[in-house]
């Protein structure tokens, strides 16, 4: 059913991970919750602490079918300055694995130089930093093996189409309506 990853910083924030971890499981994808730091603890920026399932850097990469990087702040700017972060991130993409983002995390993409000639959407205001995308407004947008999206607000949209990469339209389609979306 798919394997996914999602890596978390302090400052995260809390709907946009959580949701799109829930959604994932909902639909049979093993996720796993990975902190940058050396404990599995973490805070979101709305000061919810959560206690992920392992740390990134004990993590085989390649064992994923896709990496997911949730926005908030100062979440999204913890995430950029990780190295273990962009080692992973620049990983999955060489090999055209799933990478995806949501809200400011983005961003994080367009600093490693991978939106180059990809359509990406972001938080409103943020576009300037999806350096050599296409910006889109759309509330998720898949080019390619990317898929991002703007805000809180898509955070369902956003799991649901990493659902659907993941696994199929119907299983998408069943879950939306199980959370009567």
């Amino acid at each position: 059913m798919g394997k996914a990853l999602m890596v978390f910083a302090d400052g995260f924030e809390t709907v946009e991970a959580l949701m799109t971890v829930d959604i994932l499981r909902r639909g049979g994808v093993e996720v796993t919750m990975a902190s940058i730091y050396d404990s599995v603890e973490v805070t979101s920026s709305q000061d919810v602490t959560i206690k992920t399932d392992s740390l990134l850097k004990n993590e085989n990469i390649m064992e994923y079918d896709i990496i997911i990087l949730p926005g908030g702040q100062p979440g999204t700017t913890n995430l950029g300055q990780s190295n273990d972060v962009k080692l992973a991130v620049m990983a999955m993409n060489g090999v055209k694995k799933w990478i995806a983002a949501i809200c400011a995390a983005p961003t994080v993409f367009g600093m490693y130089g991978i939106l180059n000639g990809k359509k990406a959407c972001c938080y409103p205001g943020l576009e300037e930093s999806l350096t050599g995308a296409e910006v889109t407004y759309d509330d998720v947008t898949i080019d390619g093996n990317i898929i991002t999206s703007r805000g809180l607000g898509t955070a369902l949209d956003f799991a649901l189409a990493i659902l659907e990469q993941l696994t199929s339209t119907a299983k998408s389609a069943m879950i939306r309506k199980s959370v009567v979306a």
